[in-house]
This record gives C-alpha cells, sequence and structure tokens, in this order.
C-alpha cells in the first residue's frame, strides 16, 4: 500500500509542514496526502493542489476539497489507514510532542520519526537538557518561567538581569521558531512581559552563549545512527533565527558544510549522537548547538525537522552526497519494522 503524507496541523509551525509535504510530496510520487487542518478534520488532498500552492510560508494551504474525515481519530479508523506507512510531515505542537505518535501506536499502524515517548521528552526542553547533561552534554544556566501575570513575569525578567547580563526566552515545550525572545537589557523587560503573560506558556529562560550556532542531523540506518554534514547559522544585522530568519531568509544565512575545523565537526557530530541516544530518537533528528570558546553547548533537538527544499536535513544529505528519495524510502521501511509493541 502507498504512504500516507500526514501534514498541516494546528501549531505555529503548519505552513512549515505544508512545505515539507510539498517537497516530500515531489519525492514520493505514490504517496496519498492527507492534509490535517488546524480545526481538526481530515482531507485526503490531490498532490496537484499541494504542488501548486505557493506563498508557502506566509498563506495557509487551502485542500480546495471537501473533508473526508471529521478528525485525526476518524481518519486513523478508516479502512484506508490500514496497513498504511504515515511518513510524518507535522512540525510543533500535537505534531511532535507524541500526541499524534500515540494515536498512532494506539492503533499499531507504522510511521517515520520517534516514538511517543522520544516525541514528548524532545518537545520538553528541560526535560532534553537534563538527560543530555546526565551523558556529558554541556548546557548553559537556565531558570524556568512559569506562566504569569504581567506584573509576576516582570519581576522574574528583571531578576534574571541580575544575575546575567543577557538571556533567551523560549517555550519549553513548543518549537523556537515562534516565540523567541531575547533580553538584552531591562529596556527589553516590559515588551517580554507583555507577550509571555499573553501566551501563557511555561517558558525556559538560557544565558545567551556566544559563539557559533551550528545544528547536526542524525540518521538511523542499518548499521546504527550516523551523524550528517554540520551547518552554521550566521545571523546578519544582530537578527534572531526565528521564523523569519529560518523561512524567509531575513538576517541569516545558512551554511553547509559548516566552515568549522575537523575537530569542531568531530565534536558537533558527537553531541548529536548523544542527544539522539539521550533522548531515544528513532529515524532521524536534529540537534542545535552553540560553538563557543569553551565548546559545544547543547540548545535542542527537534524529531522531525523540516524537510522542505531549502531545510537541514535536505541540506546535509546532500552534503554527504545521499539521495533525499532513498533517505524517505529507509525512513519508511524502518517504520514498517519497528517493534510497534512499545512507543
Amino acid at each position: 500500500m502507498s504512504p500516507v503524507i500526514l501534514f498541516g496541523g494546528a501549531s505555529s509551525e503548519r505552513l512549515v509542514s505544508v512545505a515539507s509535504a510539498q517537497n516530500v510530496s515531489a519525492l514520493l510520487p505514490d504517496a496519498r496526502c492527507w492534509f490535517l487542518s488546524p480545526d481538526g478534520p481530515v482531507f485526503v488532498t490531490p498532490r496537484d493542489t499541494l504542488a501548486a500552492h505557493r506563498d508557502v510560508f506566509m498563506k495557509a494551504f487551502e485542500p480546495g476539497v471537501a473533508a473526508t474525515w471529521p478528525s485525526l481519530d476518524a481518519a486513523l479508523d478508516a479502512p484506508e489507514a490500514r496497513g498504511a506507512t504515515f511518513l510524518l510531515a507535522l512540525h510543533g505542537g500535537d505534531g511532535e510532542n507524541g500526541v499524534t505518535q500515540r494515536r498512532l501506536e494506539a492503533r499499531g499502524l507504522a510511521f517515520t520519526g520517534s516514538g511517543s515517548e522520544a516525541s514528548a521528552t524532545a518537545f520538553d526542553k528541560v526535560r532534553t537538557l537534563k538527560l543530555a547533561a546526565a551523558k556529558g552534554a554541556k548546557v548553559a544556566a537556565s531558570r524556568l518561567l512559569e506562566v504569569g501575570d504581567e506584573a509576576q513575569l516582570t519581576q522574574a525578567l528583571t531578576a534574571l538581569l541580575d544575575t546575567a547580563p543577557r538571556w533567551v526566552l523560549k517555550p519549553r515545550a513548543d518549537g523556537s521558531s515562534h516565540g523567541l525572545f531575547h533580553l538584552r537589557s531591562p529596556a527589553d523587560v516590559a515588551d517580554a512581559a507583555k507577550a509571555l503573560a499573553r501566551v501563557r506558556l511555561p517558558y525556559l529562560a538560557e544565558v545567551f552563549i556566544a559563539g557559533r550556532e551550528l545544528t547536526v542531523g542524525v540518521v538511523n540506518g542499518d548499521d546504527g545512527a550516523t551523524a550528517l554534514p554540520v551547518s552554521e547559522v550566521r545571523l546578519l544585522n544582530d537578527g534572531a533565527f526565528d521564523y523569519e530568519g529560518k523561512y524567509l531568509g531575513r538576517n541569516a544565512e545558512e551554511l553547509t558544510p559548516a566552515p568549522i575545523s575537523d575537530d569542531e565537526r568531530r565534536a558537533a557530530q558527537a553531541l548529536a549522537l548523544l542527544t539522539h541516544a539521550a533522548v531515544g530518537c528513532f529515524g532521524y533528528s536534529r540537534t542545535d548547538m552553540i560553538l563557543a570558546a569553551d565548546g559545544l553547548y547543547l540548545l535542542e533537538i527537534n524529531t522531525l525537522p523540516g524537510l522542505t527544499r531549502a531545510s537541514f536535513i535536505p541540506q546535509q544529505l546532500a552534503a554527504a552526497g545521499l539521495d533525499p528519495r532513498t533517505f524517505l524510502l529507509g525512513q519508511l521501511q524502518r517504520a514498517q519494522r519497528r517493534d510497534r509493541s512499545s512507543p
């Protein structure tokens, strides 16, 4: 049976998910495309409609057909799902935090990427950092900011600046493309407190580590896990590697392979492999880190990193001389062979 590309969802990264699905669909022309809309229904989407969608990182996708099922649960219970292997082109939210994986596991359905337990662990940056640090990874000093009102958060953010001059604020359990803040001075406190009070999510505050931002993919194969070539992100004009920096090419550039020494490359790949194993990832992952003067600092790991034409995993596959279609077929085969009795 042909695989199913599952994409969309309600997370803040759903537009990136559509872009990943576009690329994957072009590489797997026999795959079926199932679009999970933000409000819940699932649409069996014509490949031509998906391919024709433009301005993908800014414009919401419209499937152009009636909903096939009222919910993802109904879709997964349908006869069309039996025996299928799901290629997950979801990013963020319930697509990456273990919720969707748990639904698939409960039905014994094969799917690509990490299982529900590892997905939930990786999605929680605090848990990831704790597990990796226990295995020897270096991590920045951090504080957890619980949900609070503007006054409480103002007090907490002001206290941070009493202990270190610059902090990076990111959601504890969500992607970092949206909702990323830099706290550089007391002048930033009011705006950050207002924004955090509005989103009402726990935040992780990390001491800013000056250095070069690197990211490394890891792929599981028959011979175990292998690290891909390293990529570097260079920020321009004091920008941030947020949604606009990643997907709209503003204030950032990406270099693959990264122009670093062989020792630095080996160390970065070792950190990616360590984190992949510490979290219990399956299939593939991508680990973000900072190369500082005193070594590498782990930032986070992504269990369903982007598969758009310009994403890091495709960049790194190309740098390694690996065919992206062969990579996807390998992921589908590994998903089919995975023991589905446990996450």
